[in-house]
Order: structure tokens, then sequence, then C-alpha cells
């Protein structure tokens, strides 16, 4: 296993970091121990979470993930030193999470201390604000047209960035997290941020994750490049399209307990006509180059310049071993060419 530095924080990650969204609903606590002693086992040391999970999100499902790596650690408290723990506050609009409030300041707080508790932990590694108060381009929002910028408050949502900044601040140093990071934020989030944490010398954020893959790539390169520069770790998420490219959902399959048959994820945006072809033609190259498709997807998602660590998630064992493979594999330049090939054909399927 590779290891790598997690922005400024000192930390250092492995290159696989295990995704838990689905231990809740379609995995239980069984499954879920299994897949943190492998993954553990396999030199992993960085888990990510949220109050939001299990997946998709319903008010009978909030919390659940939480609770279910609580009841593991309560069973194995030494081995909390052995990773990094990352989880993150539900931003805006669900009704059963604080009324569907913004995050601020005093919601940081309140959201802390509940995820410490369902985790059964003393502190929390990185703390990560799930999604803005505002509207960004994320989650199919990135086409002209679908959303405006000229419309937003620029001084109000600076106002409830340091806001929030003085609540992140808080909990440092009460010792409840380490770190903060952001997650479906954008270029401006990352650097409003920071000029506000250098401003009133608050704490800087550590890192984002997005979703990026080889059906989403709008992060790169802009992003992407002020990551690395900003020292600000990305950490993509959804690097298979939510399944999209393992092929399983080919021709309007639906496999028996797959995510695409939740309501949340069936006919979501990524189910186009384009990603139908792109992934086609992605399961050809993988053939050719002897590796699952899911394999190919995320050595190449790994290899991408300013990645820091792939979030993967799996439903079982199996798809956790076959997953973490691919982190071992190296894409040949033949490999790449044809990946490539794909992808310059079918840049933005969705």
């Amino acid at each position: 296993m590779k290891y790598v530095p997690l922005g400024r924080t000192g930390l250092e990650v492995s290159r696989v970091c295990l995704g838990t969204m689905t231990w809740g609903t379609q995995n239980t606590q069984a499954d879920a121990d299994e897949q943190i002693e492998y993954a553990l086992d396999n030199a992993v040391n960085f888990m990510d979470t949220a109050e939001m999970y299990s997946v998709p999100p319903t008010k009978e499902s909030y919390g659940k993930t939480e609770t279910i790596i609580g009841n593991w650690l309560s069973r194995h408290p030494s081995r909390r030193q052995d990773f990094i723990l990352a989880t993150k506050i539900a931003g805006p609009g669900m009704s059963y999470v604080r009324g569907g409030s913004n995050i601020s300041g005093k919601t940081v707080i309140e959201a802390v201390d509940a995820s410490l508790k369902r985790l059964q932990t003393d502190y929390i590694d990185l703390y990560q604000l799930h999604w803005p108060n505002r509207t960004t381009p994320h989650f199919a929002k990135h086409f002209p047209g679908d959303i405006s910028f000229t419309n937003v408050d620029r001084d109000e949502q600076s106002i409830q960035m340091l806001d929030i900044l003085q609540g992140l601040e808080a909990c440092i140093k009460a010792g409840k997290i380490r770190h903060f990071g952001l997650s479906d934020d954008t270029t401006w989030g990352i650097n409003e941020f920071i000029r506000l944490s250098d401003k009133h010398s608050l704490p800087r954020v550590a890192s984002i994750q997005n979703e990026f893959s080889l059906l989403h790539t709008k992060d790169w390169p802009y992003l992407v490049e002020n990551c690395v520069h900003e020292d600000v770790a990305y950490l993509p998420w959804s690097p298979l399209a939510a399944g999209a490219l393992t092929g399983k959902y080919l021709n309007g399959a639906r496999p028996e307990g797959s995510r695409w048959t939740y309501a949340q994820r069936n006919g979501l945006f990524r189910d186009t006509a384009l990603v139908e072809k792109s992934v086609s033609q992605y399961l050809e190259v993988a053939a050719k180059h002897n590796m699952t498709p899911a394999q190919l997807a995320l050595s190449w998602c790994d290899q991408v310049d300013g990645v820091t660590s792939t979030i993967i998630g799996a439903t079982s064992l199996a798809q956790l071993k076959e997953d973490m493979a691919a982190f071992d594999m190296v894409l040949s330049e033949e490999a790449l060419s044809d990946i490539m090939a794909v992808l310059r054909e079918y840049p933005v399927p969705f």
C-alpha cells in the first residue's frame, strides 16, 4: 500500500480510502465488520463516512453508518489509532437534519458532538462539510444554464463561511476534531475558505472530496490544479460512477440488491445513452488488458496526477477485494492510450 500526505495536516493516508455509505441499508453490521477488518489488515488506514449515511438518505437511515462504525470501535477500542476517520456534516435541505438549516458554526458544534456519540470515539481526524450552503455545479448541474452564480450573494456566503470556520476552530481547540475538509465544493469555495482562514488565523482547509471518474472528469484540470498548488488533498468519490463503470447496468440490467434498484439511484443522472455507449467501450478496453472493468476505472483514477486517495465502497467482501487489487496494478502506455481514446469520444456522458 502506498501512503501520501493529506494536504498540510501532517497525516499520511493510504491511496485507498474505505467508503461506508451503504452500511445500514445494503450492508449489515456483520458485513461492515468484515470490510473494516479486511481493509485494516491490508494496510488501508483511511475511512470515510457521514452523518447522512446510509444511502439512499432517509429519516430512518440517518446516522446508521456512523452507528455501525461506532459499534465496531466499541469492540475494538485499541484499533482506533490504526486509521484516520473522516465524517461529514450534512448541508441544508434535509428536513429531518436540524430542520434543513444551513451549516453554521453552531450546527457544526452540534453535529460534531452527535457524530462523536454515534462513532463512540473521542475525536474525528477529518471533519468535512458534505455540501455548501450555496448551490454548486455538482450532481449533474455542471452544464451552462443549470444554475446561476450571479444571483449568489458573495458577501453573505463569506459571512457564513467565516462563522463555520469559527465553529470548526472551537471543535479543534476542544480536541473533538483534528482537521477539516470540504465536499461537493468548487475552486472558489476552496479559495474563499483559505482566504478567510489566512485573514482571521483560523483552521485551514485540508481536503476536498468531489465526484470524479472516467464518466465525470469536470474537476480536471482546473480544480485539481488548484488543489495541488494550495496543498489541498483531492479525494475522488464515486470513481465507479455509482457502479456504472462495472458494466452491470448495461442494457437496462438492474441486478437484485444493487444500488440502482433503490429509489434514489434508479434512473439517476448517470443513466444515459452516452453512458451506455462509453461504458461498453471501457469494458472492451478492460478485457483487452486483462483487468475487470472496475479495476480499469479505479487504476486509472489512482494514477491521475493530483489525486490523493480514492474513496471506494463495496456491498460485498468479494467486491472490496477486487477493487483494492486495482491499486496494485500499473496501467501500460497502451492501456492509457486506449482509455484516452474512449474518454475523448465521450468526455461528458452525463
